[in-house]
């Protein structure tokens, strides 16, 4: 049997998202990220081509590596302005039944106690299918602007993340025990105290004496998601990650990091496939080949070269403005998205070097990912190759256009892939959790959260 395919859609609470200029396509809609009806219509429009979920990127401060100003951001509309994600989950889950919510959030800047509170909110509304992307951080502006000088080393950042995520699931897994509400109408008694229990949280960062406010949601933890592709993402992935979201310029590339993320879920005591693994990608398709790539010499006409690199210098933590446009980028050290700058040093899919302007190109359309093109059956042949070749779950796809390039997915290569019975034709039922692993709505057994159940605790 062959291998089956996944699909995330990949968007941002702000304008164009990683595809710099598009905003100008007459038939992009993305500057009405303002308005429920975008979000809401876009919901409906995933859940019939049966998306596993939508995951919404965010920051916290604006792109001001290159040139180091924050102009070229305003200018281009590059990721600012953003409005809050959060907000939108609870509308597009009132449309959909079945659609997740991959929602991100940073550990840098809000205590866990609201936060853990906020999410069990939005898993009881969503009826269990909330997912939390976990962020470190990565812009230095977000860090100037919560008050301190400067965002904190890479490594430093996931080793308070570690913490961040201890306090997480002893609020979610171990404050409440599954009968404590009790709503006994006779007695009048709602939530039994014996079965409600402090944390006693002391640690490095953070102290948290107390319970966790809100009773046990459907899934408890939420999905955790996690993006980070260097090696200590890698290794926090490992121990808390349910779906990871990757980034490769080439096919070779994506293989050995597949590999590397699954060797790490092994060696960290999990079943190798216990997280699901998605690429970005962005395709561009249409009822013949000549089409597609009529719509592609379109979108470019529309993209932004500065607009990208303004995205690339905040990712890779590097200002590409001190670069000529013809000049390889070498060998640079990163205190940003470490992966980022591997992914671009790797270079094109022959091996070729890419200069600064390659990457302007490059990631003026999709952002970090490559984008593919061709008709619906061109585009399932490569998705289903990729697949194959590198043991990739699926691909968080993002946009050229929005809604556009997702309703020409849903129409042209959706149906083939469900013809070649390589694609979803109905949603599992539960929770985002067992949608995804089909092992029930709660962690399992061999996660790190596990060991903070309030049975697990009372046992060691």
């Amino acid at each position: 049997m062959s291998r089956q395919i996944r699909f995330n859609a990949f968007d941002m609470n702000c304008v164009a998202h990683q595809s710099s200029g598009m905003w100008r396509h007459p038939d992009d809609r993305s500057a009405t990220y303002k308005d429920l009806e975008y979000w809401t219509e876009l919901a409906k429009l995933l859940e019939r081509g049966k998306f596993d979920g939508i995951f919404i990127a965010d920051v916290l401060g604006t792109y001001d590596v290159y040139g180091g100003t924050n102009e070229g951001a305003i200018k281009h509309g590059a990721q600012v302005p953003v409005n809050d994600p959060m907000m939108l989950i609870s509308a597009m889950a009132y449309v959909t039944e079945n659609l997740g919510f991959g929602v991100t959030a940073g550990t840098a800047y809000e205590h866990p106690y609201p936060f853990a509170r906020r999410m069990s909110t939005l898993d009881h509304l969503t009826k269990g299918r909330i997912g939390w992307n976990v962020v470190t951080g990565y812009l230095p502006s977000a860090a100037r602007n919560m008050g301190h000088d400067d965002q904190m080393e890479h490594d430093d950042r996931y080793d308070y993340a570690d913490e961040y995520l201890e306090v997480l699931y002893k609020l979610w897994e171990g404050s409440w025990e599954d009968d404590a509400v009790k709503r006994d109408r006779e007695t009048g008694v709602f939530t039994d105290p014996a079965k409600v229990h402090e944390i006693g949280h002391k640690g490095k960062h953070f102290t948290v004496p107390g319970i966790h406010i809100s009773e046990p949601s459907p899934q408890r933890s939420p999905v955790i998601y996690q993006a980070g592709a260097s090696s200590r993402g890698i290794a926090f992935a490992a121990g808390n990650a349910e779906a990871i979201f990757v980034a490769n310029s080439t096919k070779e590339g994506l293989k050995e990091t597949v590999k590397k993320i699954r060797d790490a879920l092994e060696a960290a005591g999990r079943d190798r496939y216990s997280a699901r693994i998605y690429t970005l990608l962005t395709v561009i398709t249409d009822e013949t080949s000549e089409k597609a790539q009529a719509k592609l010499q379109d979108y470019l006409s529309y993209a932004s070269a500065e607009g990208a690199l303004v995205f690339m210098s905040g990712w890779m933590g590097v200002d590409l403005s001190t670069y000529a446009l013809d000049e390889p980028i070498g060998h640079v050290k990163s205190n940003a998205i470490q992966s980022a700058v591997a992914n671009v040093q790797r270079g094109a899919d022959d091996g070729t070097e890419w200069t600064v302007g390659d990457i302007g190109t490059q990631g003026a359309i999709g952002g970090l990912g490559p984008y593919i093109v061709g008709s619906g059956e061109e585009i399932a042949d490569t998705l289903q190759e990729w697949v194959e070749d590198t043991d990739v779950d699926g691909f968080n796809l993002a946009y050229a256009i929005t809604p556009g390039t997702f309703e020409d997915i849903v129409k042209y290569v959706i149906p083939v892939l469900q013809a070649r019975g390589v694609y979803p034709t109905e949603y599992v039922e539960g929770t985002l959790r067992n949608k995804l692993h089909g092992h029930g709505d709660r962690l399992p057994d061999d996660h790190r959260g596990a060991q903070y159940r309030f049975g697990a605790r009372a046992e060691s």
